[in-house]
């Protein structure tokens, strides 16, 4: 898992906590991370990247979905309004990585967009990733057409899926093969699949040889039951049950680096499968194919 002397180790937290609801003053969220930064700030194992669940500070309780969904219509952000800038503001003052779930994205065509974003410790909004798959038909955003990575100087590169996205494995291969070490997955699940998709993180994990972070959202809004995965399926932590929880660790990126090459378990090397002198691979549910000379993660 790594230690926080490790050239390549990150110490994440990742805050299982209930969602805010839209109107909520700024300076809760503020005061809850700012407590997250401090965590273990005593102990050397101070938290570097901090995770918050799927719509994290868009809560709209007691509501049904079509009332849910005007009510993150009219809050939606631009990227460039001030709740941005607050967040920015929020992880430069306490030198963070942040992630604060989810956002509503306003959409250039009506509608908005599922929208996680990553703020650095510079305090700039350096990333953001539009969930791809909503959960159809319950879910009415719009999806997202593109894939993101973020690199953490130092340590590694992170990847960003949102919540059903972990449900389609092309959608995690991609993202590894864009060269993430660490997959985030930010989730906000109500319904009793969670426990398939414990099972999903660790076997997204597995086949793409990544870290996996899957943080959903404690109750009311979510059924809880985080984890961290290492790239060969260890469940390195897991926050057993939905109640308001916070997980705190330190995992060495450049583990997931080791794995790739040397094989998971020293047995597989998934990403050395296909040699370049191999022919394509059709894959018709695509319109396209396996080529050989691709098959391997970009750095």
């Amino acid at each position: 898992m790594g230690s926080a002397t490790d050239t390549t180790a990150l110490t994440i937290a990742l805050a299982q906590y209930a969602q805010l609801p839209i109107g909520t003053p700024f300076d809760s969220f503020a005061r809850s991370v700012r407590s997250i930064a401090e965590s273990h700030a005593t102990s050397g194992a101070r938290p570097q990247l901090i995770v918050f669940p799927e719509m994290h500070l868009f809560g709209t309780p007691g509501v049904d979905a079509q009332e849910s969904e005007r009510l993150q219509l009219e809050a939606a952000t631009d990227l460039h309004d001030g709740l941005t800038r607050s967040l920015g503001d929020l992880s430069r003052e306490l030198g963070v990585w942040l992630i604060p779930g989810t956002l509503p994205e306003k959409a250039d065509r009506g509608g908005i967009h599922n929208t996680a974003v990553v703020f650095s410790p510079e305090g700039k909004l350096v990333a953001s990733y539009r969930k791809i798959c909503p959960w159809r038909p319950y879910e009415s955003y719009i999806p997202g057409t593109s894939f993101t990575v973020v690199d953490i100087p130092g340590k590694g590169r992170i990847g960003l899926t949102i919540c059903y996205d972990a449900w389609f494995p092309e959608i995690s291969r991609q993202v590894a093969w864009l060269g993430a070490d660490m997959i985030v997955n930010t989730v906000r699940t109500t319904t009793r699949d969670r426990l398939q998709e414990t099972v999903l993180a660790r076997s997204n994990a597995i086949v793409n040889q990544v870290y996996m972070a899957s943080v959903n959202a404690a109750e009311p809004d979510g059924m809880g039951d985080s984890l961290l995965v290492d790239p060969e399926g260890h469940v390195l932590s897991h926050l057993d049950g939905p109640r308001q929880q916070l997980l705190i660790t330190t995992v060495n990126l450049g583990h997931a680096r080791r794995v790739r090459s040397e094989g998971t378990e020293g047995c597989n090397k998934l990403w050395e499968e296909f040699r370049d002198d191999d022919p394509p691979v059709p894959l018709p549910l695509y319109g396209g194919s396996i080529d050989s000379t691709l098959w391997a993660p970009r750095r």
